[in-house]
């Protein structure tokens, strides 16, 4: 029974540990594949909507990135790695709620300054 528990506890670890890798994978290839469609539209000078969409694209990477995050969490074995886990995942949740905050300051903006609507 015991080498039953050794296999699933190192099966349990590697599927974590891959897993955790392809989030935070995902997270980079959505930030870098939002940062080169924002630069080419404001190559192109379609500016209207470039920062909207940046923080939309910040703010799934970095969900990504928590996600993968928390899912480490599962196979960490001591309480000092858990604190660094525990203030990483604060500091990516802060992350993501100020650029949510900002997102939704800019599409009231944007929508006062397609409406008319004075501020």
């Amino acid at each position: 029974m015991g080498e039953v528990i050794k296999v699933l506890d190192w099966l349990l670890e590697n599927l974590v540990q891959i897993c955790t890798v392809m989030l935070e994978l995902f997270g980079i290839i959505v930030l870098v594949s939002t940062a080169v469609s924002c630069f080419v539209q404001w190559i192109r000078n379609k500016r209207q909507l470039i920062r909207l969409n940046l923080a939309q694209g910040i703010a799934l990477a970095l969900e990504f990135k928590m996600g993968g995050e928390v899912l480490r969490t599962v196979v960490v074995r001591e309480w000092s790695e858990l604190g660094i886990l525990g203030a990483i995942i604060v500091l990516r949740a802060m992350l993501t709620f100020l650029i949510h905050w900002e997102i939704k300051n800019e599409k009231r903006e944007t929508q006062e300054e397609q409406g008319g609507k004075p501020e």
